[in-house]
């Protein structure tokens, strides 16, 4: 019989199919995006991308040309723009303000055959440290109260461009989805005087069934509750709330367990489509007890339907005990 679980971060539902569990063996392949001839990210091609923000790149190399490791530019086709006030104003029972925020784009390596799991833990620990300067860089604007930082690699993860990288979007109000996690671990800590975060690690500590690796700093996991099969989430041992207060040994650690969960995903699942999002407290948060910072993965093995669009409910077809016993091994 199929099993209901709850989020005690979210509170959502899921349904778990553990009478006929789906292995990576049952899911679609699914094409990748085709390699493009003239990829904007590709070292050499810097004049097809708007000015970069920042680079690490080699001496005396000169903005927007060859050279770079790392490269951050303003997307092109932005959902938000920087310039410009809010206006908030309302219409009836509406709200509104103008499309104002950030949305830059970290690309991530020059080298166009090549995703984050290739790079050396170097490269890597130098992709997450430029997250890092980024969001302090935006916390300077007051307008910001909430900066997210995400990766869609591959077409069905919402990808258009195969070139590795990732995005970062700073927002002048605070996500819902992390409203919602506010709130409940804010309850929780009221009731217990502990972190939910910190509490459902432990446990996933002592029980080990659905730890995938571990390093010194961070301990990666798939969640009891899993929305999607083969999801992960990625956990520092240490409590903190704001994920650009880590330091650089943490850094470090945190390109190993990236490396390493990707790794895994990469070759267990056959190289799918996935997606990355770091949850991090907002700007003016003062939940430092209550919030716990943390990276959720999200492989795209199958579409979301109309039942889960219309109930709130996820039906993961794969237990995550049985998607941790699979990731562990490869």
């Amino acid at each position: 019989m199929s099993e209901y679980r709850q989020d005690p971060i979210s509170g959502r539902w899921i349904i778990i199919n553990t009478d006929q569990p789906k292995e990576p063996k049952d899911f679609e392949k699914i094409k990748p995006l085709p390699p493009k001839t003239n990829c904007p990210f590709c070292a050499g091609h810097e004049a097809l991308t708007p000015p970069e923000i920042i680079a690490i790149r080699a001496d005396g190399t000169a903005p927007n040309t060859k050279g770079w490791s790392i490269r951050v530019i303003p997307n092109k086709f932005p959902a938000l723009r920087v310039e410009g006030e809010l206006d908030r104003a309302g219409e009836g029972i509406y709200d509104m303000m103008n499309g104002v925020g950030a949305h830059e784009v970290i690309i991530e390596t020059p080298e166009h055959d090549k995703q984050l799991p290739d790079l050396p833990l170097r490269h890597i620990e130098e992709v997450l440290a430029t997250y890092k300067n980024r969001i302090l860089d935006l916390k300077n604007d007051s307008r910001f109260k909430y900066h997210l930082i995400f990766k869609n690699q591959g077409q069905t993860a919402g990808a258009s461009l195969s070139h590795s990288h990732s995005q970062l979007i700073a927002l002048p109000i605070v996500p819902k989805r992390v409203l919602e996690e506010l709130t409940r671990a804010q309850g929780y800590y009221e009731f217990k005087e502990r972190c939910v975060f910190c509490d459902m690690m432990l446990q996933e500590l002592e029980e080990r069934e659905r730890i995938v690796l571990e390093t010194p700093e961070f301990v990666c996991f798939a969640p009891f509750v899993s929305r999607f099969p083969f999801e992960l989430w990625i956990m520092p041992k240490t409590h903190a709330a704001d994920f650009a207060q880590i330091s650089p040994a943490q850094t470090s650690d945190l390109a190993r367990a990236l490396s390493g969960a990707l790794g895994k995903i990469q070759k267990s699942l056959g190289n799918p489509s996935y997606n990355f999002v770091v949850h991090t407290a907002p700007v003016s948060a003062h939940a430092r007890d209550e919030y716990h910072w943390h990276i959720e993965m999200m492989p795209r093995l199958m579409r979301v339907a109309g039942f889960e669009w219309g109930s709130g409910f996820y039906i993961n077809p794969t237990p995550p005990e049985i998607a941790a016993r699979f990731l562990k091994s490869s």
